[in-house]
């Protein structure tokens, strides 16, 4: 028998971004999957495991949107 992960509403930052796996329906709302912010999701998706961590972005994307040191442009030449 395998081991079950078990996640709570308490792992995740309430601004955190994060990925809902498989559809969760409440009462009043049906959530699809996709990325939602930890506080927007109800109890029931974290304690059900329905929610999960984004994957961290490989890369230097930082660095490509925000130069260190940006070369000035001489537009007159």
């Amino acid at each position: 028998m395998g081991l079950e992960r078990k996640m709570f509403r308490g792992m995740f930052s309430p601004t955190e971004v994060v990925r809902l796996k498989q559809p969760c329906f409440t009462p009043g709302r049906l959530f699809e999957p996709g990325k939602y912010n930890a506080a927007d999701l109800p109890d029931v998706a974290f304690d059900m495991g329905l929610v999960d961590h984004l994957p961290p972005v490989k890369g230097n994307s930082a660095e490509n949107f925000h130069p260190q040191n940006p070369q000035p442009q001489n537009l007159e030449e």
